[in-house]
């Protein structure tokens, strides 16, 4: 029997390559076991907590925090790019239209290539590292202004000019409702985009990597990243969440709920990660945020969150399930106000600065991504029939 060289130098790895490190990183890590997250050097709890959106993201794509003259100088720059070219402009409406029924995301896809024409980022591997920034951030500045006009347009209202004068998060909102926010609800929102920047070597982040490897420009490498973020196992569990406190309805239906669909072998959203093993700490913290506000809603979420973990540990025994940055996701978003169909579009406003920082990490790094797959069809070659 001949023997496939190539074949014989193969590597097994785990199915969804969990657990497997493909490259070294200094934009943050997740240490999963110790429920601990961050961001360059610092707990990105700590940073949601204590910093402003600009303030991070400079962070991630400069690698330091600013002092204050750089930070007012970099939120200026990237306040500046927000609004889109005439052509991006003119297309949207269209856009909207073709996407009604997908969604923000896939109208955000369209928009971002149609950008990049309109902007003329050329290939990362043809252009140095100035050029490759100004590109991401141009690109970034522009995602909640694509995002809020899509929305917009496709409930037939005119979209909202963004304004210069506000916040990264401010005037997400702004542009949404077409109204400035109260300062509570915009610092909310936030740090709910700071605390979701960035989360390790999760699908769509290692996507744009890999498309960032072959050499492509910028737009291209974050459309695909989006594609993947679109996928409801990766971005599409907010809503889902609430859905599920929607359909649980009052206390006293809890736990004859939640049983029947853990029996069933059913998944719950908003709990259990594919990394952490102890409490998210992302989840903890927007507790905190929806408990600032609070209400019967989070009341009620607070109590679905006690029961279902009680109920998990009994029916699921040795397993650590705990609520995800999903479930409380979804309350504070509605607390401020946004509709349920633009909350994984909020989560892309923020992750694309993440997806910046790692394609500006991985373009640096010469070596395409190209791994390999077995071949387990019938035997080769076979005649071909004629």
């Amino acid at each position: 029997m001949s023997v496939n060289r190539s074949a014989a130098a193969l590597v097994d790895v785990p199915r969804g390559l969990a657990g497997v490190v493909v490259t070294d990183t200094e934009i943050g890590g997740v240490r999963g076991l110790e429920g601990f997250y961050h961001y360059r050097q610092y707990s990105a709890v700590e940073l949601a907590r204590t910093r402003g959106f600009e303030d991070v993201w400079h962070l991630l794509v400069h690698g330091a925090l600013p002092d204050a003259e750089r930070a007012v100088g970099f939120a200026a720059e990237t306040a500046s790019l927000r609004r889109l070219p005439d052509e991006v402009r003119a297309a949207l409406p269209a856009i909207a239209a073709a996407s009604a029924r997908s969604g923000p995301l896939a109208g955000l896809r369209t928009a971002l290539s149609l950008l990049g024409a309109a902007q003329g980022f050329r290939p990362v591997y043809d252009i140095g590292t100035d050029e490759r920034r100004r590109d991401t951030l141009a690109a970034a500045a522009a995602v909640p202004t694509l995002l809020t006009a899509l929305h917009r347009l496709g409930r037939g209202l005119e979209p909202v000019e963004p304004r210069e004068d506000l916040s990264y998060a401010a005037n997400y909102l702004y542009m949404l409702t077409g109204s400035e926010p109260d300062p509570q609800r915009a610092r909310a929102v936030e740090q709910y985009l700071i605390s979701t920047i960035d989360h390790g070597f999760n699908a769509s982040t290692f996507t744009a990597r890999v498309i960032t490897s072959t050499g492509a420009d910028v737009a291209a490498c974050l459309v695909g990243a989006v594609g993947a973020l679109s996928g409801p196992l990766h971005g599409g569990a907010p809503s889902r969440a609430l859905d599920t406190l929607d359909a649980i309805g009052t206390a006293d239906r809890i736990d004859s709920w939640i049983r029947e669909r853990v029996l069933a072998g059913d998944r719950i959203m908003g709990f259990g990660h594919a990394v952490y093993r102890t409490e998210d700490p992302r989840s903890r913290m927007l507790r905190e945020i929806a408990q600032r506000f609070g209400g019967p809603c989070v009341d009620f979420a607070v109590e679905v969150e006690r029961q279902v973990e009680a109920i998990l540990a009994e029916l699921k025994p040795g397993r650590e399930l705990h609520t995800n940055v999903e479930f409380y996701a979804g309350v504070v978003m509605e607390l401020c106000g946004l509709p349920r169909e633009m909350f994984t579009p909020t989560f892309a406003a923020a992750r694309v600065v993440g997806w910046s920082a790692n394609l500006l990490e991985q373009a640096a790094d010469p070596k395409i991504i190209r791994p390999a797959a077995r071949y387990v069809g019938p035997a080769a070659p076979v005649a071909v029939p004629v």
